[in-house]
């Protein structure tokens, strides 16, 4: 019986055959994949040709497409529905990967071709695009340290093995907290609570084997516990538990990881000759140094802060007239802001939630992507991973162009957050391939399931990171969708938030879940006036953690995280009433693997890019404008990291940005 991992599929749009792979198939189909790509590479580097594009960059292009296959289903299943069958197998496979990938930047035959291609590259009549995939092969081996030899050479493959190690122990460590805590509410407890988070509460606890309701770390029950919550004393309870993650001593403890972490990638940095990680980090971004993030970051920080401690006096003063004394604590800024936010602007989120039904916001984010470039989406009846996920084919004038996967609900097996991955990139070489995408999220279950604002903007956030990978038009894989610039990455995800923001959209979509009638105007005018309510305490959760990672990789490693996390933060004037949005314990984006260190900056960095993205479709008149839409396409969507990002947006919208319509659009402009 042969392994459903490494058969060729024939099952519908090449998906993955989830209804005959077991557990069990994984570590074989590994072991042979690794043997198979490492097989390939030998071979390219030993070719006894001259080296050339095809028989070297484009080979190493068309390597490893069973290993390809076995890892997108693997973490697929890892990140989604993790098991401790699977945790165990992420820990075995994660060092091993680590060792494949130091092997190939390491291997010197390899490394000689690609670098006298390199030297070679204005006579080899390339195309532009294998220009730059020449250019980012040849970067790649230099950066992992292909130039490195002997004792500094041995040294660069332990530490990387060990990053790879300490990674996935951070990720299930924080699994771990997140999925054995809860809260036990009695029915007491509901009190004040509206129908939706007692429902969620109630199906949480029946998935968690709880007798009653129970309140969770899912974002998607926190949230608004923290904001409905009468009891003060629950809610100091659930925030500390949340705040807590990863540092709660113990196996699951992250801060000596996160330490050694540090003290690795700066040790990766000084073999390659860099001064700090964040001047390696940052080289190959758009920021291109440490000083040009951190002025971003502070022209944000000081009208947000000063919006921030202006806003706290107003919550505290609400505070004092409930009759409770003292200070203004983390755990009473939602509940006092939502309070807040019903008295200024008459919206309740208990009211607002019945109209931003999941089935309606999906249609909606396909509705804004059919007007905008002609994608239509069918529902496909297909096994999946789990009995939530669910598959469309997205076409165009007929055409095939994707599979999309929505897996959109909360369980205890999946890890938090949401994020977006392509189990197949788009590609022409070696073969064409089409997208398969999937967007997972972490919403609470319900009948119909509802979201919260800021869950609808998530749902248009991940989206746009799919739109990325569906639109992807490019010949070499290693190219393909969001394969760009970590601070460009983000671009195309937030600026496909303003959509949820167009009146039109909202007007047709958000419909009452049990009336079926469309959101009033005067709330939609109400909603959309309040989109800026709040924003200097969500400013600064999230600059203060971005200058925290900064920190962290700037300088010399330091020898107690949490030491410099407190410092910085002393320095910054931070509010004692607003956390850090993810404090060292539980930074997954910084420490679970390098995507986001030294790089959390990159979502601000990409908003002032889409603020002013957006603008060009005002300026045209419309939110659907076709040439606006077309143009976005052209020089966005569709280009993956076949040029360089900043030329990329020059060409889509005729220069580069200011900081001017981020500082806007988050109403912190100077009044």
């Amino acid at each position: 019986m042969t392994n459903p991992l490494l058969d060729t599929w024939t099952t519908p749009f090449g998906l993955a055959p989830f209804d005959r792979i077991r557990d069990e198939d994984f570590a074989p189909a590994f072991d042979a994949a690794l043997a198979a790509h490492k097989a390939e590479i030998d071979a390219i580097a030993a070719n006894p040709a001259a080296a050339d594009f095809d028989n070297t960059v484009g080979a190493l292009e068309a390597a490893g497409k069973e290993l390809d296959q076995v890892l997108s289903v693997f973490y697929t299943v890892a990140g989604a529905d993790s098991t401790p069958a699977r945790e165990e197998l992420q820990r075995a496979f994660s060092p091993r990967l680590a060792a494949h990938s130091a092997e190939i930047t390491a291997n010197k035959a390899l490394f000689a071709r690609v670098a006298d291609l390199w030297a070679r590259r204005d006579d080899l009549d390339l195309t532009e695009e294998q220009q730059r995939v020449l250019m980012l092969t040849h970067r790649g081996f230099v950066r992992s340290g292909a130039a490195l030899t002997g004792a500094e050479d041995a040294r660069m493959a332990e530490i990387k093995s060990r990053l790879a190690v300490l990674g996935t122990q951070f990720t299930q460590n924080l699994l771990a907290d997140e999925r054995t805590w809860t809260l036990a509410l009695s029915e007491d407890d509901l009190e004040g609570l509206p129908g939706f988070l007692i429902s969620a509460a109630r199906a949480a606890g029946k998935e968690k084997g709880a007798d009653g309701p129970v309140i969770t770390l899912s974002r998607s029950l926190i949230t608004p516990f923290l904001q409905f919550s009468p009891r003060r004393d629950l809610r100091e309870l659930a925030w500390r538990a949340s705040v807590a993650r990863g540092a709660n001593g113990g196996a699951t403890d992250n801060r000596a990881i996160a330490a050694e972490i540090l003290s690795l990638r700066a040790e990766r940095a000084a073999l390659l000759g860099y001064d700090s990680f964040a001047a390696y980090k940052l080289e190959t971004e758009m920021a291109r140094t440490p000083d040009a993030v951190r002025d971003l970051l502070m022209a944000v920080w000081t009208p947000a802060r000063a919006q921030a401690e202006a806003d706290a006096a107003v919550l505290e003063a609400m505070m004092h007239e409930d009759g409770i004394n003292g200070d203004l604590e983390p755990w009473d800024w939602h509940y006092y802001a939502a309070r807040r936010r019903v008295a200024e602007h008459d919206l309740d989120e208990a009211t607002l939630k019945p109209y931003l039904q999941l089935d309606r916001m999906i249609e909606a984010s396909f509705a804004c992507a059919n007007r905008l470039f002609g994608l239509e989406f069918t529902p496909l009846d297909l096994p999946l991973y789990h009995p939530d996920a669910r598959a469309w084919e997205v076409t165009r004038k007929g055409q095939h162009v994707a599979v999309f996967i929505g897996d959109y609900f909360a369980r205890g097996s999946k890890r938090s957050g949401a994020w977006c991955s392509a189990m197949q990139s788009q590609a022409r070489y070696p073969q064409v391939r089409h997208p398969i995408v999937i967007n997972v999220c972490n919403f609470a279950k319900g009948d119909p399931a509802l979201l919260s604002y800021d869950d609808a903007r998530t749902l248009f956030h991940e989206f746009g990171h799919a739109l990325h990978q569906m639109l992807s038009d490019v010949t070499y894989p290693s190219i393909s969708g969001t394969s760009v610039a970590r601070d460009f990455v983000e671009l195309p995800s937030q600026l496909y938030e303003h959509w949820l923001e167009v009146p039109e959209v909202l007007a047709e979509f958000a419909t009452h879940a049990e009336t079926g009638q469309p959101m009033p105007r005067d709330m939609l005018d109400r909603l959309l006036g309040a989109a800026t309510f709040d924003m200097g305490f969500q400013t600064v959760e999230y600059v203060a953690s971005a200058l925290v990672d900064l920190a962290f990789h700037e300088g010399a490693p330091p020898a107690d995280p949490m030491a410099k996390q407190a410092e910085v933060l002393a320095e910054l004037g931070m509010p004692r009433t607003i956390a850090m949005r993810h404090a060292t314990p539980h930074f997954a984006h910084v420490f679970s693997g390098d995507g986001y260190s030294s790089g959390y900056y990159s979502y601000m960095w990409s908003e002032v890019m889409d603020a002013d993205a957006f603008a060009a479709f005002e300026e045209a008149g419309s939110a659907f404008d076709p040439e606006r839409a077309s143009a976005l396409e052209t020089f966005i969507l569709s280009t993956g990291g076949s040029r360089d990002p900043a030329e990329l947006y020059t060409a889509f919208r005729g220069r580069l940005p200011g900081v001017e319509a981020l500082l806007k659009g988050r109403g912190l402009a100077a009044r």
